[in-house]
């Protein structure tokens, strides 16, 4: 069978768009990190309240102008609602869920995860500007979701 010379062009220039695809994203994900993570921490829903670190959620400062945010969310409250931390700190947030699957938020930031009951998600922001950032749910949790949420508040 003899294919017109344009469909061999075409033939050609689709396999190389294919394969140039799957070398960048290898390349991505082995090279440079970005792959999903492979061993998530996990932890019992049931049990939030008596596992460390969520049995004591909060802030608290692990470095010079490093900082980690432990917090639980659960159905239409985050623990803690109200952060405060230095302008330019490195946050490291460290979540998990009570109840259902939550999203989590903060307009004009970098800031947007999920977070799935029996999973410990952590997500690293650092807030360059001194201003006060709302923190939500974009992730539908029920009938009061649209009360779900927190403030971070950046200091100079």
């Amino acid at each position: 069978m003899k294919m017109h010379r344009f469909e061999e062009i075409w033939l050609i220039f689709g396999v190389a768009v294919l394969v140039i695809s799957m070398a960048i994203t290898g390349y991505q994900a082995f090279a440079q990190g970005m792959a999903p993570p492979s061993h998530k921490e996990t932890i019992d829903p049931t049990q939030v309240e008596n596992t460390a670190p969520f049995d004591n959620p909060g802030v608290y400062q692990t470095g010079e102008n490093e900082y980690e945010v432990v917090m639980t969310l659960q159905a239409f409250s985050f623990e803690p609602s109200e952060i405060t931390v230095p302008k330019g700190a490195e946050v490291t947030f460290i979540m998990t869920s009570k109840d259902v699957i939550h999203g989590v938020n903060a307009p004009h930031t970098n800031l947007n995860t999920m977070v799935v009951p029996g999973q410990v998600q952590r997500i690293t922001q650092t807030f360059h500007d001194s201003d006060e950032f709302l923190l939500i749910c974009n992730e539908y949790c029920g009938t009061g979701h649209q009360t779900m949420s927190a403030t971070i508040t950046v200091e100079e």
